[in-house]
C-alpha cells in the first residue's frame, strides 16, 4: 500500500465546537421522524416536503436513498446532531445539482434549537468542507426572501446576494414564491467567516480530511 496516497472526500463526519454533522443511516429514521413531527409548524411554511405525511418506513427508505447517493458521490445529505450524538436537531446538505464545480447548501433546524446559531454553524462548516475537501469553485445558498432567519445566514457568512428569481419555486403551501441566490466563490472564501470555523472532517473510514 502506498502510504503517501492522498486522502480524499467526501466528508462523512464533520465535528464542530457544538455539533456533529454526519452521513445518515437508516437507523436514524425514528429520530428523524420525531424531529420533523415536532417541528412541522416551523418547517411547513418553507419546506414542501414538510407538507407530506410520511410513515416510518418511508423515512427509512428516504435515508437509504440518501445514504446510497452519498456513497455513490451523487449527492451529500447530512443529519445534524448535538456533539454527543444523543439528539438529532436538523438536516443539511451539500447538494450537487449545480454541477461538478459547485455545491448548494441546504439546512433546517428543529424548532427547539432555532435562534441559537446552529444553522449558521452548519452552513459555515459545510462551506469550508465544500471548498477544502470537495475543492469546488462556488457555493450557493438559496432561500425564500420571506424566510428572514434563513436569508440572514449567508449574509453573516460573507456570501453575496447575486439575484432574486421571481416565481421560481413553490412554498410549503404550493404557492409560487421568489428565490434569493447567495454565492461565495473560492477567491473570496479565504477571507470569509466560513474559513475561520474550527472543525474536523473525516472520510468514510475515519481518516482525517481537515
Amino acid at each position: 500500500m502506498n502510504n503517501t496516497e492522498p486522502i480524499t472526500g467526501p466528508a462523512y463526519r464533520i465535528i464542530t465546537f457544538r455539533l456533529l454533522i454526519r452521513c445518515p443511516e437508516p437507523t436514524d429514521a425514528s429520530a428523524l421522524d420525531a424531529a420533523i413531527q415536532q417541528s412541522l409548524d416551523h418547517l411547513s411554511p418553507w419546506m414542501d416536503w414538510a407538507q407530506k405525511p410520511a410513515s416510518l418506513q418511508e423515512r427509512i427508505e428516504f435515508l437509504r436513498k440518501t445514504r446510497g447517493n452519498f456513497d455513490l458521490g451523487n449527492d451529500f445529505g447530512y443529519l445534524t446532531f448535538t456533539l454527543s450524538e444523543s439528539i438529532l436537531i436538523g438536516g443539511a446538505g451539500l447538494h450537487t445539482r449545480l454541477g461538478k464545480e459547485a455545491r448548494e447548501i441546504g439546512y433546517w433546524i428543529h424548532k427547539d434549537y432555532i435562534n441559537q446559531g446552529y444553522a449558521t454553524e452548519v452552513a459555515a462548516a459545510l462551506t469550508r468542507v465544500a471548498f477544502e475537501v470537495d475543492h469546488v469553485g462556488r457555493v450557493e445558498i438559496r432561500c425564500d426572501p420571506q424566510n428572514i432567519r434563513s436569508a440572514s445566514i449567508p449574509k453573516k457568512l460573507g456570501f453575496t446576494h447575486e439575484a432574486t428569481l421571481q416565481n421560481q419555486a413553490r412554498d410549503g403551501g404550493g404557492n409560487l414564491r421568489d428565490t434569493m441566490i447567495w454565492s461565495l466563490f473560492e477567491q473570496v472564501y479565504p477571507t470569509s467567516p466560513c474559513a475561520k470555523i474550527e472543525l474536523q472532517a473525516f472520510d468514510a473510514i475515519g481518516r482525517r480530511l481537515i
